[in-house]
C-alpha cells in the first residue's frame, strides 16, 4: 500500500503515542512538527544510500554561460536532483546547482527525490522510524527515549539499505589478485 507524506507522518506519531494527524495546516504541535521536520528527513534518508527505486540517468542539457574556471561546461541538473553518484567517470564538480564538467555531453547517475507513492515498503518502514526518532523531542521533551528511538531508525535503516542492495546482481569479481597470489 502507497502511503502520502501525511501517512507517514501519522505513522510515526503513532509510534510515539501521539495523536496522528489530518492535515499539516490543522494548528496542533504535532502537524507543525510534522510540516517543519519531514521534508528534510526524507531527503536526508533519500540521500544517505543510492536506493535503486530512487536512483537515475539523465542526459543533461548544456547551459550557454560557462564556468568561470576549472571546467569548460556547466549543464543544468534536474529539478528533482538529490545527490550526484556518477558521470560515467568524466571529471566533474557541482556549484551553484549546475555540473561543470569539460565534455559537450554528460550523462549523469543520480539521486532523485521520487513521490511518496513510489517509496517501497522497506523504505517507508525506515522512514516512519526516523520520523518517529526526529519527532519525539519535540513533542515529548524525552531525549532518552529520542535516543532510543534513533537507534531503532538506524537498525530500521540497514535492513532497508541490505533489502535494496538484494536487488540487484552482485557484482562478479573477474580478477582477484590475492587468489592469483596463491598460485
Amino acid at each position: 500500500m502507497a502511503l502520502t507524506a501525511l501517512a507517514l507522518c501519522s505513522c510515526a506519531l503513532l509510534k510515539l503515542g501521539a495523536a496522528p494527524i489530518a492535515s499539516f495546516e490543522e494548528g496542533t504541535a504535532e502537524a507543525e512538527v510534522a510540516a517543519n521536520l519531514y521534508p528534510s528527513t526524507r531527503d536526508a534518508l533519500l540521500s544517505v544510500h543510492p536506493w535503486g527505486f530512487a536512483t537515475g540517468q539523465l542526459r543533461l542539457p548544456r547551459l550557454a554561460a560557462s564556468p568561470v574556471a576549472d571546467y569548460d561546461h556547466a549543464f543544468q541538473l534536474p529539478a528533482d536532483f538529490l545527490r550526484g553518484i556518477s558521470t560515467g567517470g568524466v571529471p566533474y564538480r557541482i556549484a551553484e546547482r549546475r555540473l561543470h564538467a569539460s565534455t559537450d555531453e554528460i550523462v549523469l547517475t543520480y539521486i532523485f527525490r521520487p513521490a511518496e507513492a513510489d517509496f517501497p515498503p522497506f523504505f517507508d518502514q525506515a522512514l516512519i522510524a526516523r520520523l518517529a526518532a526526529e519527532f519525539c523531542t519535540p513533542i515529548t521533551e524525552s531525549t532518552a527515549r529520542a535516543q532510543l528511538l534513533f537507534k531503532l531508525a538506524d537498525d530500521e535503516m540497514r535492513r532497508a539499505r541490505l533489502i535494496d542492495a538484494q536487488q540487484e546482481t552482485a557484482q562478479a569479481l573477474d580478477r582477484f589478485p590475492l587468489v592469483e597470489a596463491r598460485g
